[in-house]
């Protein structure tokens, strides 16, 4: 009987540890909100707000991204993708540089670099650094905005 007990904590420890590393094998799911004051954008001025729910969706993720722009406009976009460096359309207003794709791939446990394009053209290349703690991201961009401006941004998130 006391055999029995220890292969069945065991088995279950063994269970409740594989499901941990598994809900954090991707570090970019949940909803995360940007802090506006730890972020720095250049040209300016910073969205007001943005908040993007990133939920798994087979070997990718799926996005949905809203907020309020620096000049008052909707950010509304969404896409969704997986980590293997082929674009997949973006849909919606407000996306980075005017983007309408976006290929990512995971180069480290918590880290994913995404390119993001306009009519095949590269506008942004974009590296997002998860937390070891998984409680917030930095996200560094650097492209060219519509007007054909550089653009520089880092980008703290807060998740929810």
């Amino acid at each position: 009987m006391k055999r029995l007990f220890v292969i069945a904590t065991v088995i279950a420890l063994t269970l409740a540890v594989s499901g941990l590393l598994l809900a954090q094998s991707n570090p970019s799911i949940g909803t995360w909100k940007l802090n506006v004051a730890k972020s720095k954008y250049s040209p300016g001025p910073p969205p007001k707000s943005q908040t993007g729910i990133y939920e798994e969706v087979g070997n990718g993720v799926k996005v949905t991204v809203e907020g309020v722009a620096g000049d008052g406009s909707k950010i509304a976009y969404s896409y969704t993708a997986n980590y293997d460096g082929k674009d997949y359309p973006v849909t919606g207003t407000g996306a980075p540089n005017g983007a309408d794709t976006i290929a990512m791939k995971r180069v480290g446990a918590n880290t994913i670099d995404a390119t993001f394009k306009k009519a095949g053209k590269l506008v942004s290349t974009n590296r997002a650094v998860y937390s070891h703690d998984g409680k917030s991201r930095t996200i560094t961009s650097k492209g060219t905005n519509v007007s054909g401006q550089p653009t520089n941004t880092v980008g703290v998130y807060d998740k929810q």
